[in-house]
């Protein structure tokens, strides 16, 4: 969930490294440093601070000599062991101040470790996992830091990803990885290593992806990689398929709200030349060499964590009803501490944004075990869900930069859809509904324009509840994910309370929290569970609870039982999740900065959560 970045290449320049730190504060903003190789001091300097990176930058700027150093090494932290401070900030060292590394994950056996160490007479001055690597290291450091390295990383269980410099092995930097992205990026004779694509694009586009158990060491003339027993690996140059203009603002004053406002263009982006209008058929590109196996699927367990679960969830309804497969989702972080059961028509779906949650890596690794086949769902190419899952689909949303997903999560749907569509036709699906998903699939972007336009009347919605604390969220079958996704939103952006409920629910517990100072907002389209929803919101009534409905264009009489409507427009009741999810991205949005909070950086959450 950290950000790392090194810097080895033609430039002393401090500022490269930075800049590429600031497009991965996204990842982690509790604290941040830099160590930077000094040749003519012969000395690694260390700098960290508390806080955002603008922090750092002002010490950089007042420390009170010049910092061209090279190779260099930046971290922003998203804290796990030890609070956010400045001795808990990365880089860490050992004693001597020759070893300095960042890393991104966690030491499972560090205490153990520390207790090694401590009794061999290391000294420790944080709290952190971290700091027993560059102890570690400096144990079998003997003038060649990758050996150290190599041999150090035997001894540890967890996850990593590590850039790693000394100071008595100056011309190189070394880097690993195990179950934590690390990318090298290739430029002009200079290498920039960092745990997410957006970090050097500014840079280059050409990029290698680092497998688990590589290491890869670097000077500014070349690089080489190989794997912990020191054989030689090939690795595939690939390059990134979207730009700097991308992964910044644009005029917006948020990146969520930028974000929101794109999903007409990602959802096109996710469509593009997947619908085939004729023959009522989704193609996708990413399932054809499975597509024999998927025919006999007669069962699927979808693994999602966050957000994406939301996502799996109406994933659900989608296949159960329209492909008539059986669907199980379960929450990544609990599915390999069950015993699932699993037969050779089973397929599991792992769905990640950044392709690199750990939970959800999990679950393709247990089903892999098992030899069941194994499709992912992400937004990353090169990601470690698409390079282990059997099969998959790329949403091709763009890159999202605002911790609190949105384009994503609408690209997670409508890839979703589309696999629904694939499975359908494969089965007993009828040409005709296939053509009108297909009809009703390409009319969302323009749907989705027309919510947007309702931003105004979103804002001043907001505006009327931000001094409430409470919230619950309503919805039912397609749309109960929603709530769940909903509520969710609004917790990320605001702090405030919020609870999604199936709606049908409310009265056997939930609805005793319901009183005027307790709003709803009710999913409400008009859809085959309409008028059970209806019944729902006249109990909410009945208890004086506050009511925004979220309902379907052309629907005067909600205006007499709800306090707030916003309209969407009609769509297939399977594709009403898209639509209605866009009011609640923005009312979670406004909410958020009429409270003053950072909405693209919420507290305690990061973007990637690499860590379990």
């Amino acid at each position: 969930m950290c950000g790392i970045v090194g810097y080895i290449g033609k430039s002393n320049n401090p500022q490269i490294g930075l800049e590429a730190l600031k497009r991965l504060e996204y990842r982690g903003y509790d604290s941040a440093g830099g160590a930077w190789f000094l040749p003519e001091k012969k000395e690694i300097f260390s700098l960290k601070t508390a806080g955002r990176i603008d922090s750092l930058e002002k010490e950089i700027q007042n420390t009170n000599f010049n910092l061209q150093g090279n190779p260099s090494i930046y971290h922003t932290r998203w804290a796990t062991h030890g609070e956010p401070n400045e001795k808990n900030a990365h880089p860490h060292s050992d004693c001597q101040k020759n070893i300095y590394l960042v890393h991104n994950g966690i030491i499972e056996n560090y205490r153990f470790l520390k207790e090694r160490l401590k009794k061999e007479g290391h000294k420790f001055s944080s709290d952190t996992d971290t700091e027993i690597l560059a102890h570690l290291i400096e144990k079998f450091f003997d003038g060649n830091l990758e050996n150290a390295v190599s041999k150090a990383l035997k001894f540890v269980k967890g996850t990593y990803g590590l850039a790693i410099i000394s100071r008595d092995d100056s011309g190189k930097m070394v880097v690993a990885r195990n179950s934590s992205p690390l990318l090298i990026g290739l430029g002009d004779k200079e290498y920039i290593i960092a745990s997410d694509p957006a970090a050097i694009i500014g840079r280059t586009k050409k990029v290698i992806y680092l497998e688990d158990g590589e290491i890869a060491v670097l000077n500014p003339e070349n690089f080489s990689i190989t794997d912990f027993k020191q054989n030689r690996k090939e690795k595939l140059i690939e390059e990134i398929d979207w730009d700097l203009t991308e992964a910044q603002k644009g005029g917006f004053p948020h990146f969520m709200l930028k974000e929101i406002m794109e999903q007409p263009e990602s959802i096109e982006n996710t469509l593009r030349g997947r619908l085939v209008k004729k023959d009522g058929l989704a193609k996708l590109g990413g399932l054809e060499l499975a597509e024999d196996r998927l025919r006999e699927i007669k069962r699927i367990i979808i693994g999602a964590c966050g957000t994406a679960r939301c996502a799996a969830l109406v994933g659900e309804y989608m296949f159960e009803e329209y492909a008539g497969i059986p669907v199980e989702t379960d929450y990544g972080s609990e599915f390999r501490y069950k015993k699932p059961i699993f037969d050779s028509s089973t397929a599991v779906i792992a769905i990640s944004q950044s392709g690199e949650t750990a939970d959800t890596l999990a679950v393709i690794r247990e089903a892999k075990r098992k030899n069941i086949l194994t499709l992912g769902i992400t937004n990353v190419v090169g990601s470690m869900v698409a390079r282990e899952a059997d099969a998959g689909i790329y949403n091709h949303a763009g890159p999202e930069i605002a911790v609190a997903s949105t384009k994503a999560f609408t690209s997670q749907l409508v890839v979703l859809a589309l696999l629904t569509l694939f499975f359908g036709r494969q089965r007993d699906m009828s040409l005709v509904t296939g053509r009108r998903i297909v009809q009703e699939l390409a009319l969302i972007p323009e749907k989705v324009r027309e919510i947007l336009k309702t931003n105004d009347k979103i804002q001043n919605i907001a505006r009327k509840y931000s001094k409430y604390n409470n919230f619950a969220y309503l919805g039912r079958k397609y749309n109960y994910p929603i709530a769940l996704e909903g509520a969710i939103k609004l917790k990320e952006i605001s702090y405030l309370h919020a609870e999604g409920f199936a709606a049908g629910e409310m009265k056997h517990g939930p609805i005793a929290m319901i009183d005027p100072k307790f709003p709803s907002v009710f999913i409400i389209p008009s859809d085959s569970v309409y008028e059970k929803n209806l019944s729902n919101l006249e109990e909410l009534k009945a208890r004086k609870g506050p009511v925004i409905a979220v309902a379907t264009q052309g629907n005067k009489k909600i205006q007499d039982l709800a306090d707030d409507v916003i309209y969407i427009p009609k769509t297939l009741e399977m594709l009403t999740p898209i639509l209605s999810v866009i009011p609640l991205q923005l009312f979670a949005y406004h909410m958020g900065v009429l409270r003053g909070c950072d909405v693209d950086k919420p507290r305690n959450l990061a973007k990637s959560v690499t860590v379990e």
